[in-house]
């Protein structure tokens, strides 16, 4: 499969065995969703063919695709066939009066139907939303209004509908807090088909994955073991392959001096032998490796005060409900908070409202009435640095990376804007691409741009793994580990949050648990406790 002249992969074959749990794994733009795509049938390769069971539950990345339908009419959707038919038969019952056409037609979907299991389709899917914790009182629901995790369950009930001998899934986690990220890496563990995952979580990789196929060198290497595993042998892999790229290209370029000097001269059949071997050493290009680094580095302009933020009785609630019930803490300088607890636990409620103290978000919808009650104090000296969960609104469309960039700083120079784009991968004339085209890693990786060019000596981020690629990951968590100030941070990434968080505010039906110590340290405490 190629892109104008990008190569994503060239005469691929592999297997994807029965019983085996397999991390797509690859850098983003490698060709993960592409490949999952011809994987499914959604996209014909532009050679080659694809061999796949009948039966293939497929967990697409858009869960809000279905918002409109009822719970129980998302799961039926997992089998096309009878979701087509049972659509039509319906459009047909409708017309005041059927012709004899009609009539034939509808014989025709009443066998689908009878031969899909149709008439027990109902009551398969309830079978199977009650088996992955979704009370009967939702399924009537329609899927918008119902939450993130709970919205990821009846998506899998979609794809596991019909007993599929494959499931596909594309971000499973995404939009999922700790609680279901962990249930769902049980169930993975007990599914016996055949697993097919891309995710940009290397724990739940390793903890779900028997097997990793990366896409890279326009490729893709099977290796056993989950991301670790996978990373350790492809050092050496990549190691061995670049060494025979520069070899060969080292070869090219002696034979092509020699070419250039003795071409006019007496030795033509001696030139003439090595132009056919530059040739063969030319008849591909040289595979080279789609991974890149983007490097993160979080600096201050100053240091804060001692005494960086003060939360006094702190309440707040949405109706009847209680998110968060007389909180009281104190932050001191280079602490690293962890903001931990299911989707609506009153983790982003906290941070509007420490953000609205500081005057950060002021066109934020909650700024308003961010708390009910209570006090929200900053110390002196603090300047905030705020990563968005929904990101792509905080950037100005109509401009080019390098203009939204430079408004921030207007004292800094092209050279240091033009380093800083450089850094988060944006080279040459891609920092000229215009704001609102930018792919949502693209859009993640301008803010950790502006941040850097900013130096605040307080971090805020909600949830800013969603769009990133594993290697920019491990360029976040470094970079919030070398960082001195101080960081708030929610995030369903279990490695990020047990490396870089000193302490963990747990949400957990209106109360916050404020824990001094790291995640594995709470962990190890609820265990022997």
């Amino acid at each position: 499969m190629r892109y104008g002249a990008k190569i994503l992969f060239e005469n691929v074959s592999t297997v994807f065995t029965s019983g085996r749990r397999y991390g797509l794994t690859g850098p983003n733009g490698a060709g993960k969703s592409t490949f999952l795509n011809i994987l499914t049938g959604d996209l014909d390769p532009q050679k080659g063919n694809v061999v796949r069971p009948k039966k293939c539950g497929i967990l697409r990345q858009d869960q809000f695709a279905f918002d409109a339908y009822r719970v129980v009419d998302t799961v039926i959707m997992g089998n096309r066939p009878l979701w087509a038919a049972l659509e039509e038969r319906d459009r047909l019952y409708e017309k005041p009066d059927l012709t004899d056409e009609d009539g034939m037609r509808l014989g025709e979907l009443e066998g689908v139907v009878a031969e899909e299991d149709g008439y027990t389709a109902e009551s398969d899917a309830a079978i199977l939303l009650q088996g992955l914790g979704i009370p009967d009182a939702v399924h009537e629901r329609k899927m918008g209004e119902i939450q993130g995790g709970e919205k990821m369950r009846v998506l899998l009930a979609q794809a596991l509908f019909g007993n599929p001998q494959a499931l596909l899934l594309d971000e499973p986690t995404n939009h999922l807090d700790l609680d279901s990220i962990h249930w769902l890496e049980e169930f993975l563990r007990n599914y016996n088909g055949t697993l097919i995952v891309i995710s940009h979580d290397r724990h739940f990789l390793n903890n779900v994955s028997t097997h990793t196929a990366d896409i890279d060198y326009q490729t893709i290497i099977t290796y056993t073991g989950g991301y670790d595993d996978m990373v350790m042998a492809k050092t050496q892999v990549r190691t061995r392959i670049e060494s025979e790229n520069e070899q060969r290209e080292k070869k090219i370029a002696q034979l092509n001096e020699f070419i250039a000097r003795f071409s006019a001269g007496t030795r033509s059949s001696q030139v003439t032998s090595r132009r056919k071997e530059v040739e063969r050493l030319q008849t591909t290009d040289l595979a080279r490796s789609n991974i890149q680094r983007p490097f993160i580095k979080f600096d201050m302009k100053r240091p804060s005060g001692k005494h960086i933020l003060e939360f006094k009785n702190v309440s707040k609630g949405y109706g009847d409900t209680q998110v968060i019930k007389n909180f009281t803490a104190s932050v001191v300088r280079g602490e690293k908070i962890g903001l931990m607890g299911r989707n609506g636990a009153g983790k982003t409620t906290l941070i509007n409202a420490l953000l609205t103290a500081a005057n950060v978000v002021p066109e934020n919808p909650v700024s308003k009435d961010a708390i009910d009650s209570g006090t929200v104090t900053w110390g002196h000296e603090n300047q905030v640095g705020f990563f968005a969960q929904d990101h792509q609104q905080a950037i100005n469309k109509g401009m080019t990376i390098f203009d939204w960039l430079q408004q921030y700083d207007l004292q800094a120079s092209r050279e240091e804007l033009r380093g800083l784009l450089g850094q988060m991968l944006f080279r040459g004339e891609e920092g000229m691409k215009m704001t609102e085209v930018l792919s949502g890693g693209e859009a993640a990786r301008i803010l950790f741009c502006q941040l850097m060019l900013l130096k605040p000596n307080v971090l805020v981020f909600d949830e800013p793994t969603n769009h990133l690629d594993l290697e920019s990951i491990n360029a976040l968590n470094i970079a919030l580990q070398r960082y001195e100030g101080t960081v708030f941070l929610v995030t369903h990434d279990e490695d990020l949050i047990d490396e870089v968080a000193t302490r963990i505010w747990r949400f957990e039906d209106g109360v916050i648990e404020d824990y001094r110590g790291t995640y594995a340290e709470m962990q190890q405490q609820a265990v022997s406790g």
